[in-house]
C-alpha cells in the first residue's frame, strides 16, 4: 500500500460562523448520497505546497460527512523529482529538455507506485502531473476500479508542447479533469467530463484563525521583525514563477518613499521541489544582507502560526506571481482583511477586482506604486481589505469547494 498522510479530527459544524449555517447545510445535503463510499486522494508530499493545504483541510470534513476518504503519497526519487519539477515548468510555458531518460524515469516511478495501489475506490482523485499516469498502469494490469478525476492546479494555458504531447493522452483516459479557470484546460483534452473548480482556504485553520495582538508581537520579536514600522510580505515557495526577486526590486522602490518599510518572504520548502533550495539561495544572494529583507522558511520553524501573524501584521501582502494556477496565499491575505497586490495573472485574476478587492500589477514598477500608495492611503486599504474579505466568504471557503467536488461527483453516477 502507498503511504497515507493522518488526517485530523475536523468537523463541518465548525464552519458555521465564518461560513454560515446556509453553506454548511448545502454541503450536508451534497454529500448525503456518498455515505459510505471509499475516496483516495493521491499527490507527491504531505507538506510545502497549496495542494498538500487543501487535501489537510478538506478530506477530515469528508471523513466527518461520512465519506471514507483517505490521503496517500506517491513515493518518488530526487531523480523523479527533478523530472516532475521540469514537468511543472513546461506545463506552464517553459521551454526544457525533454528526453527518451527523462520519460523513463518518469514511468519507472509510475509502474513502482502502481504496484503498491492495491485496494480499489469509489472515486480517486489525483493531483497534478506526478501521479497521473497510474491510470494509465492500473488500466493496462486490468485493475482500474472506480471513478478517476484528474485535478489540475496549475496554469496550463500555454504549455511547452513536447511536454504536453506526453501527458495529453494520459489525461484523456480520466472519468473527469478539473481545471481552476476555464482558460487552464486545453483543447485536447476531449474524453474527461470538464469541471473548472477555483481552490478555496480553510477559515478554520491555524493559518486563518484570528489570534491575538500579543501573539503577533511575540512572532515579530521572535524574527527581528519591528511592529511599529511597516511590513510587507509575500509568502510563497522559492520558486521563480513566485518571483521573490522582482517583490524585493519592488520593495527597494517604494522605501524611496518609505524608507522605514520592512519586507518579509517567507515559505516553505517542499520535498518535491529539487530546485526550491537553489532558488532561495538566489534569493538570498539578491537580498544581499539587507537588514530590512527578511528571508523565512520552515527551517526557520516559520509555520502556520507564523504565516497568519507575518500577514496579519503586515500593511501589505503581496503575491507578485508570473505564472499562477491560483494562488491560495491571495485569498488568505483577502480573508485577513488586508490590501493585496497580486501579479496579473491565471487564477489571482478570479481573487482580485482590479482597484476593489485588491490591485493587479504587470511589472516592479507597478507593484511599487501600489506599495506607496496603500502606505500613504491607509483608510484606502481598509476599504480595500473589508471588501476582500466578504469576496472570500463568498467565493472562496473550503465548503464550497467540496460542494463543487461533490457536484461532479454526482454528474459521474
Amino acid at each position: 500500500m502507498l503511504p497515507t498522510v493522518p488526517l485530523a479530527d475536523k468537523h463541518v459544524d465548525e464552519y458555521v460562523v465564518p461560513a454560515g449555517e446556509e453553506a454548511v447545510e448545502r454541503l450536508r445535503k451534497a454529500a448525503k448520497p456518498f455515505a459510505g463510499a471509499t475516496m483516495l486522494h493521491l499527490n507527491s508530499t504531505a507538506y510545502g505546497g497549496g495542494v498538500a493545504e487543501l487535501l489537510q483541510s478538506q478530506l477530515p470534513l469528508l471523513n466527518d460527512l461520512g465519506i471514507q476518504a483517505t490521503w496517500a503519497l506517491l513515493e518518488g526519487s530526487d531523480e523523479y523529482y527533478a523530472v516532475t519539477k521540469t514537468v511543472h515548468n513546461a506545463l506552464q510555458g517553459a521551454e526544457v529538455p525533454w528526453t527518451e531518460e527523462m520519460r523513463g524515469a518518469y514511468w519507472d516511478r509510475i509502474r513502482a507506485n502502481a504496484a503498491e495501489l492495491t485496494e480499489g475506490y469509489d472515486y480517486v482523485f489525483v493531483h497534478d502531473p506526478q501521479p497521473a499516469a497510474l491510470l494509465n498502469v492500473l488500466e493496462e494490469e486490468g485493475r482500474r476500479t472506480g471513478q478517476w478525476i484528474w485535478r489540475c492546479h496549475i496554469d496550463l494555458s500555454t504549455p511547452f508542447r513536447p511536454v504536453w504531447e506526453f501527458f495529453e493522452p494520459i489525461v484523456n483516459r480520466y472519468d473527469a479533469a478539473i481545471f481552476t479557470m476555464e482558460n487552464f484546460a486545453q483543447p485536447g483534452v476531449t474524453d474527461p467530463t470538464l469541471a473548472f473548480i477555483p481552490p478555496s482556504i480553510d477559515p478554520c485553520s491555524s493559518k486563518n484563525l484570528e489570534i491575538a495582538d500579543a501573539t503577533i508581537a511575540d512572532v515579530l520579536q521572535t524574527y527581528g521583525i519591528d511592529p511599529d514600522r511597516p511590513i510587507v510580505v509575500q509568502v510563497s515557495r522559492f520558486d521563480p514563477w513566485k518571483d521573490p526577486l522582482g517583490v524585493i526590486d519592488a520593495f527597494r522602490l517604494a522605501r524611496k518613499e518609505f524608507p522605514g518599510i520592512q519586507l518579509i518572504l517567507a515559505g516553505s520548502m517542499a520535498h518535491d521541489d529539487p530546485e526550491g533550495m537553489r532558488f532561495l539561495d538566489l534569493t538570498e544572494e539578491h537580498r544581499a544582507g539587507d537588514p530590512d529583507i527578511h528571508l523565512l522558511t520552515n527551517v526557520h520553524n516559520v509555520g502556520n502560526l507564523e504565516i497568519n501573524a507575518f500577514q496579519r501584521a503586515s500593511s501589505v501582502v503581496i503575491q507578485k506571481s508570473i505564472r499562477e494556477g491560483f494562488g491560495l496565499v491571495v485569498a488568505e491575505g483577502m480573508w485577513k482583511d488586508k490590501p493585496v497586490i497580486g501579479g496579473n495573472v491565471g487564477g489571482i485574476r478570479l481573487q482580485i477586482i482590479d482597484g476593489q478587492t485588491g490591485f493587479l500589477v504587470d511589472s516592479v514598477e507597478g507593484c511599487a506604486e501600489r506599495i506607496v500608495q496603500l502606505l500613504q492611503d491607509p483608510e484606502l486599504g481598509r476599504t480595500i481589505g473589508q471588501a476582500a474579505r466578504e469576496f472570500v466568504r463568498d467565493r472562496f471557503l473550503t465548503l464550497r469547494e467540496l460542494e463543487d467536488y461533490l457536484g461532479l461527483m454526482t454528474s459521474l453516477r
